[in-house]
């Protein structure tokens, strides 16, 4: 696939952009865009595959291939475009209730598959398209037009489905954090399979304010924690705080008191192929400790559509099947005649 310079303005359909203004998915189209041209794929290599939802409009206002389907099914659509075109780089854009609800299966399967497409998983906790259902990662006890007494269910946590499905790609971003989800987007582009992207994202209308606790300037660098390949993991206004092994947890300490040094600090290892560590970075959610943003997780394995391919041609070769009649017609059959 020829990579050549195209800038952010080639991947912009002429479509006017129909969300609230405000919205999240203003700052995710943006920075996608970005992210496409730093890439270089072509448009026209390019296709991005949504189910329903406020955030799966959005290949209306992509300059490339796109489909528009149904409730739930992007990622089965999206897995099945990749297969027949391989050499296509395939993006599915889902929001919480359409990707982890109804499109909760498809969406395990397809990471568990490891099929070579990137997820982007814009999550603000509520069904905005529908005005203001609780969703499976809205918290427990949370008041909505469904649940108006709260909800009585645990959410699910999206990085953790993707670790129980054996996910090898998991990052996270914010949708105020507009060049960390430019990183992340680019390093999920150039990932060799199943890449997931959380981006925590506000709906203005029905859920405003919900990842405030994290996402507010005054705190966002004590709550926060952006980890880099190769870097220490290090957080705070200063950096002055950073992550240790406790036993078999994490703790957040401040370096240069209680006998703590820049030494005992951890590194971060985006490439291991144990989870263990990585799963723990994931589940951090701003309370006790910070909420990792950043590439978590990056490992290569065996990708769904190429072992597809490479078991066709050995049958073909072995079979001599030149076509599906062929392979049709090879094993046991039988003619109706009148």
């Amino acid at each position: 696939m020829d990579c050549v310079n195209f800038t952010p303005a080639d991947y912009k359909s002429d479509q006017p952009v129909r969300w609230c203004p405000g919205c999240g998915d203003h700052a995710i189209l943006n920075v996608l865009h970005k992210a496409m041209a730093e890439v270089g794929v072509p448009p026209h290599m390019t296709a991005v595959i949504s189910g329903i939802g406020c955030s799966s409009r959005l290949p209306y206002y992509m300059n490339t291939y796109g489909f528009h389907t149904i409730h739930g099914r992007a990622a089965a659509i999206a897995t099945g475009f990749k297969v027949a075109n391989p050499e296509m780089s395939v993006w599915q854009i889902s929001g919480d209730g359409d990707g982890l609800a109804i499109g909760g299966n498809h969406f395990i399967h397809a990471v568990r598959r490891n099929v070579d497409i990137n997820i982007l998983l814009l999550n603000n906790k509520i069904y905005g398209l529908t005005k203001g259902q609780y969703s499976p990662t809205s918290d427990r006890g949370f008041v909505s037009k469904s649940s108006p007494y709260g909800t009585t269910e645990d959410p699910f946590i999206p990085a953790e489905l993707v670790f129980g499905a054996r996910g090898n790609f998991f990052g996270r971003s914010i949708d105020v954090e507009l060049a960390t989800s430019q990183e992340v987007l680019v390093a999920a582009a150039r990932h060799h399979g199943t890449s997931v992207v959380e981006i925590l994202q506000n709906c203005v209308i029905f859920n405003n304010g919900i990842h405030n606790y994290i996402t507010d300037r005054e705190y966002r660098a004590e709550r926060t924690i952006h980890l880099r390949h190769g870097e220490k993991m290090l957080f705070g206004k200063n950096m002055e705080k950073g992550l240790v092994r406790d036993g078999f947890l994490l703790k957040a300490v401040e370096v240069g008191k209680d006998g703590y040094t820049l030494d005992d600090v951890l590194v971060h290892d985006a490439h291991t192929r144990s989870n263990f560590l990585h799963q723990q970075l994931a589940m951090m959610d701003g309370h006790e400790l910070p909420l990792a943003v950043g590439v978590i997780r990056d490992v290569d394995s065996l990708v769904y559509n190429e072992e597809i391919d490479m078991q066709i041609s050995q049958i073909r070769e072995k079979k001599g099947f030149s076509s599906l009649r062929d392979m049709i017609l090879g094993g046991e059959h039988w003619e109706v005649k009148e």
